[in-house]
């Protein structure tokens, strides 16, 4: 990608007057706000542990109910052998019991343990793929929900394997059964929120390199357009996205769809596209929510230029 300064914040609104939304009386208890913060590629290099740290240390101070991950927790276990990754997961894992709020993960492509043929990594190795961060920190699976105050959180897997082992933008088959028997639990009136690292939309590209741009299969995800259509009948609100390390906000069919930077912004080297080392802060108010993309102050090690 080209490489000058990209301050922008997309709004586009594509809203039919069957889909408006209709705001209801609050009360207090049901007042939340919560941290969604993505792009952490937490690593003993750069100084990218005491950088997450400060992070966290700003994220406590505004006390969120709970805090999601929106992945790429470390930097990272796609082309590396077992003692590299296994630091990397344990450096994160020491750094986030830190945190004073509940914190849900989510899967990114960095957290894929040795994915890429370079790792050494053998497909049958016990602890190949997706195995790391099941055990760890998704309680068996790659993908959840839980609910809070009313509305319903989804955590998904968007990374599809390919068979020349990469990765791709993918919410595969077994997971779209999932989100069904997920639905099929919660009110049609509850508001949702999905997580998921690989974004669903973005204009990233296009405003990068023009209308006609676009990304690559390992940019955003493939078959969104099917998952959208399992929330059809349902209030989905709010898409958090990660993985492209800029902020930008969609709007179509009163469904936000929020790429929201990241933690480590140019991985712990700088700006990213203009965007600065930072995480996304939501405050809900019954059906209604707010949100700011918050800085905490981070100063980049200048990295020698070879």
């Amino acid at each position: 990608m080209k490489r000058f300064s990209l301050l922008f914040l997309l709004i586009t609104s594509f809203v039919l007057t069957n889909c408006a939304f209709r705001p209801v009386p609050n009360t207090q208890n049901d007042k939340f706000s919560f941290v969604f913060m993505t792009d952490i590629h937490v690593q003993p290099e750069l100084k990218a542990g005491e950088g997450f740290k400060q992070a966290i240390d700003s994220i406590n101070s505004i006390k969120p109910n709970f805090v999601i991950t929106g992945g790429d927790l470390i930097m990272d276990a796609l082309g590396v052998g077992f003692p590299r990754a296994d630091s990397l997961f344990n450096l994160y894992d020491s750094l986030t019991k830190n945190i004073e709020s509940p914190l849900y993960n989510t899967i990114g492509n960095h957290d894929v343990f040795g994915l890429y043929t370079k790792s050494g990594v053998d497909t049958a190795d016990k602890n190949y793929g997706k195995e790391i961060f099941k055990k760890r920190f998704g309680n068996g699976n790659t993908y959840s929900s839980f609910d809070h105050k009313g509305w319903h959180f989804i955590l998904l897997d968007a990374i599809g394997f390919t068979e020349d082992r990469t990765y791709f933008g993918n919410i595969d088959s077994l997971q779209m059964e999932w989100i069904k028997t997920d639905l099929a639990k919660v009110d049609k009136k509850t508001p949702i929120v999905i997580s998921t690292h690989i974004p669903f939309l973005s204009a990233g590209m296009q405003v990068l390199e023009g209308g006609n741009a676009a990304f690559s299969s390992g940019g955003t995800v493939g078959n969104s357009h099917k998952v959208l259509e399992l929330f059809k009948d349902h209030n989905l609100r709010i898409v958090l996205q990660g993985h492209l390390h800029i902020v930008e906000e969609i709007i179509v069919k009163n469904v936000h769809f929020i790429t929201a930077g990241a933690v480590s912004a140019k991985w712990w080297q700088g700006l990213r596209q203009g965007f600065a080392e930072g995480y996304a802060v939501f405050e809900v108010d019954g059906n209604n929510f707010s949100w700011k993309y918050k800085t905490y102050g981070w100063k980049a090690v200048e990295v020698e230029k070879k």
